[in-house]
């Protein structure tokens, strides 16, 4: 039997769905302020791209984005990005992207056909492990590779990476959902990117996602080898399934009816993306479960996810910023070309932070969040 989450004693909802006191939380300004930031600092270590002193200012530079795929607004609003910031450093920009999420072949023709252009760089959100030759070939040949939004595996496989800091995106929307329960048992839907290869972006935001939900997990590198049954932060939890959904809306509802075969008692439900989230949104409804029935949870940010929240189709999403990855991408290979001077990683970490924040119109206590109105103001897509 389907039971209707509690929430927090302390929290009041407005009119359609339980009222919650809203908390006034400092960190709109400071997200705003951290997207147009580049606080960064250690080396980013030695990279093939171009030396000291390299391509004259007046010379053109050339760059290649390849990301994953159209289909997903991410990567359309990734590709905006990079060209307005291309119009602006006068540099050639040629767009590339895989068939769909997964496609490394089409990736690794875009890297060939750079090589061969002799390009100055590559900024690439890598479909999976197979592109990897492909980038050393690039390097060696002396490009200069940027990767944008998923580290490679392994992640020097690449000079540098402009990205979310994932499993911190994961762990905000954990402990919100861990908040939000207050103590009742959390009967979980886990649907991820892929269940056929590894992919970091996949496996950080899972693994995000249960560490902020107090959950002890085995291999932080790995999905779905954490206890099944245990204690969260709050208190009991059972984990029903851990889905692929390829990152897109109709994987995301068909891992949803899977789930709930599994178990429709769900009430919690953590995606990898909102695309995936949407369309496991469809079918709880079609289910008969109410957004009161289950949490659902993602990561992303963009204009439609953000008017999800703001709709009480999605509770709460983790907002990342892919325009200023690439634009930061464009601007840091064409002064590396003009230059010589080489893109840093932020402090404490070995990439480069490009920023997140919790969107929700649901405050909880002690977790800091953005509303769906501050988040509209910063959305893509």
């Amino acid at each position: 039997m389907t039971t209707t989450r509690r929430r927090p004693s302390s929290v009041l909802v407005p009119a359609g769905r339980r009222t919650r006191t809203r908390i006034a939380l400092a960190t709109s300004t400071f997200v705003v302020a951290g997207i147009l930031s580049t606080a960064c600092s250690s080396d980013s270590g030695s990279g093939s791209g171009a030396t000291e002193g390299g391509t004259d200012g007046d010379d053109t530079v050339a760059v290649s984005l390849i990301v994953k795929t159209t289909t997903n607004p991410f990567f359309v609003a990734m590709q905006e990005g990079a060209q307005q910031a291309a119009d602006a450093e006068g540099v050639d920009l040629t767009l590339a992207a895989g068939r769909e999420d997964g496609d490394e072949d089409t990736q690794i023709q875009a890297i060939e056909n750079a090589i061969s252009q002799g390009q100055d760089g590559i900024l690439i959100t890598p479909n999976g492990p197979a592109v990897v030759d492909a980038v050393e070939r690039a390097r060696e040949a002396g490009l200069y590779v940027i990767a944008l939004d998923t580290p490679p595996e392994p992640a020097d496989a690449v000079d540098i990476t402009f990205a979310t800091d994932n499993v911190d995106a994961g762990r905000r929307i954990g402990e919100w959902t861990a908040a939000t329960l207050a103590g009742e048992d959390a009967v979980i839907a886990l649907l991820d990117l892929f269940d056929d290869r590894i992919v970091s972006v996949d496996h950080s935001r899972d693994q995000g996602f249960l560490e902020g939900m107090g959950i002890d997990t085995a291999d932080d590198q790995a999905n779905g080898d954490e206890a099944k049954t245990g204690d969260y932060s709050g208190g009991s939890y059972t984990i029903v399934c851990n889905e692929a959904t390829g990152g897109a809306e109709d994987g995301g509802a068909t891992a949803m009816e899977n789930c709930l075969s599994q178990n429709p008692d769900v009430n919690v439900v953590y995606t990898i993306n909102e695309p995936a989230a949407y369309g496991a949104s469809q079918v709880l409804e079609s289910a008969g479960k109410s957004p009161d029935d289950v949490l659902l949870v993602s990561v992303d940010g963009g204009c439609a996810g953000v008017g999800y929240v703001e709709k009480g189709i999605l509770d709460a999403t983790s907002q990342q910023y892919p325009v200023r990855m690439a634009e930061e991408g464009v601007k840091a290979i064409a002064q590396l070309a003009r230059t010589g001077e080489k893109p840093e990683t932020t402090d404490g970490l070995d990439f480069f932070d490009t920023g997140v924040a919790l969107v929700t119109d649901e405050p909880a206590e002690g977790v800091e969040s953005i509303t769906s109105a501050d988040a509209k103001e910063i959305c893509w897509g």
